[in-house]
Formats: structure tokens, sequence, C-alpha cells
């Protein structure tokens, strides 16, 4: 089978279940920007030394090709086909990361500027592609068709988990969280 099939070239592509729909379309820049999230993640994993916070990453990974399957599937998967769905348990577990590391880090007493270390400074910008995914697919599911709530609340705490990440990240490599002042 080759990479290429040439059914794109006029600006069409097929949805999971064979639809033809633009490639400008709302479905398309969501499941499209949950990839370059995707993408970006493989990056800041060559960036983390620890492997415990490199195991996870890469359940995210996997995670983020079931939202993408899901936001490229005209209509709801069926509740039948198991591991194609976003889960409670899957946000459960963000959770959970979340508050361990959390607990890692100092209380939050500022706001703080993205940056400090190189790894730091790249969960900085999977959190801020994670917010625009999250605002591409609430644009889906306000113009098109329903989008599960699971996924949703899925793609809002990833963003909050890059967050916290990247100031265990910054504490990981001795360097400071940067503090915002309004001058």
């Amino acid at each position: 089978m080759k990479v290429y099939t040439k059914t794109g070239d006029e600006g069409q592509t097929s949805l999971v279940g064979g639809k033809r729909v633009s490639k400008c379309c709302d479905r398309l820049e969501s499941y499209g920007t949950v990839d370059e999230l995707n993408s970006h993640i493989g990056v800041l994993l060559t960036y983390c030394r620890e492997q415990k916070d490199k195991h996870f990453l890469q359940g995210v990974q996997g995670n983020l090709f079931v939202v993408g399957g899901c936001l490229a599937t005209e209509t709801s998967p069926d509740a039948n086909r198991p591991g194609m769905q976003v889960t409670k348990e899957m946000v459960e577990e963000l959770e959970h990361e979340i508050d361990r590391i959390e607990a890692l880090v100092p209380p939050l007493r500022f706001f703080i500027l993205p940056g400090g270390s190189s790894a730091a400074s790249y969960a900085h910008v999977c959190r801020t592609v994670c917010r625009r995914a999250e605002r591409q697919i609430f644009r889906l599911a306000e113009s098109e068709c329903h989008v599960d709530a699971c996924l949703t609340s899925y793609v809002n705490r990833l963003s909050d988990y890059f967050f916290v990440l990247a100031r265990k990240l910054n504490q990981d490599e001795g360097t400071a969280d940067i503090a915002w002042s309004s001058r």
C-alpha cells in the first residue's frame, strides 16, 4: 500500500466511514490539531529524563490516537468497540497524575511565564497547542455534531497536566519558574 493516494489533491479527504469532507472543515481542524499536539509530545519526550514522565506521556500519545479517531468519525463510535472511546477512567488517570505532580512542586503563588528549562518550555508549547485543540473541538461541537463529554474533559485536563508537568520539569532541572511581573 502506498503512502500517497492522490484522493486529497482537490482539497477533500475521507472521514472514518468514508464520507468525503473539506480539508479545512471544523472536524479536520479538530483532529489535525490533536495530531499536531501528539507530534509536539514526541519532541517533549526527547527532553524528558524521568522514565515515569516518559511512560505517562507515551500513554497520552496513545490516548490522543483515540481522541483523534473519535473526532475523525462522523457518528459516535460504537459503544461495543473497546479502546476506541475516551473514558471517564482516562480523565481520572490524568487527574491523578496532576495531583501527584502538584504534590512534588511548591504551591503556585504567582503567575508564571512559559519557559525555564528546555523541557519545561516545550511542555508549555504542548499546553498551548492542547488549548487550541480544545477550542477547535468546541467549535466542532457548536457547529456540526455532538462531542462526548469525556473527550472534552480529557483534552481540558491534558492542558492542565502540561502546565504542572512544566513546573515539575523546571524543578527537576533546578530551574526556577519565571515569575510574571507587570513592571
